[in-house]
């Protein structure tokens, strides 16, 4: 189900207007939040959260350590993301753990750099959000949508993943009509660059317009 209408949606007094950007594994969403922050928005990326907590020294790597073992590291002490990631895309047990660990810290970093961005409005990326509690930190929701033989080609092409691992990343996901149901707007991501941008512009221009009718 999607959110309210946008006549309906009246963010809280002094607070940017939200929108959250979700969308499958290799569906684009990089591309798209790069075209919204060189349209002027302010862009919060969850996957570069993810990214900064599990730095050497912060607490989210002793508890990955203690959950998946010395295997998941490299020898310098860094964590190994490929590593970990063919664990947990083929467990979902293991999966569930390390969202456990990384998931609330994930939130509250996100929270606090909502909070304190300026702009007319806010691009908070979020690749899991249907099941996410994000979903209620927003005022609307974006996907970024393209096929799944799309998604496939984009992974071996960019991650040099095996076909099979690349279903099972998929599988490992939300699905493609479960992410479609809660959404507001959509892009799609199968052709060209200047055909997302121009979808992207259109949307840049409805969400600096509903910004401005939130302050109201």
């Amino acid at each position: 189900m999607a959110r309210q209408d946008s006549n309906d949606i009246h963010p809280a007094p002094g607070r940017a207007f939200r929108v959250a950007l979700t969308g499958g594994i290799a569906s684009g969403k990089s591309t798209v939040a790069e075209i919204f922050r060189e349209l002027g928005a302010q862009i919060i990326d969850t996957d570069i959260i993810a990214r900064e907590i599990v730095q050497p020294g912060m607490p989210a790597l002793d508890q990955i350590r203690h959950e998946f073992g010395d295997t998941v590291f490299q020898d310098n002490g860094e964590l190994d993301r490929a590593a970990l990631r063919r664990i947990v895309f083929a467990d979902d047990d293991a999966r569930q753990r390390l969202e456990a660990i990384t998931h609330p810290l994930i939130q509250d970093e996100t929270v606090r750099q909502a909070a304190h961005a300026s702009g007319d409005y806010q691009i908070i990326v979020v690749p899991l959000l249907v099941n996410s509690s994000l979903r209620d930190f927003v005022d609307r929701i974006l996907v970024v949508d393209c096929d799944e033989q799309t998604q496939i080609q984009r992974l071996i092409e960019r991650d040099a993943e095996s076909e099979g691992q690349a279903r099972r990343m998929l599988a490992a996901q939300s699905t493609r009509e479960e992410r479609l149901a809660i959404a507001d707007d959509v892009v799609r991501n199968e052709g060209g660059r200047t055909e997302t941008f121009e979808q992207v512009q259109t949307l840049h221009r409805k969400y600096l317009a509903l910004s401005e009718n939130s302050d109201n």
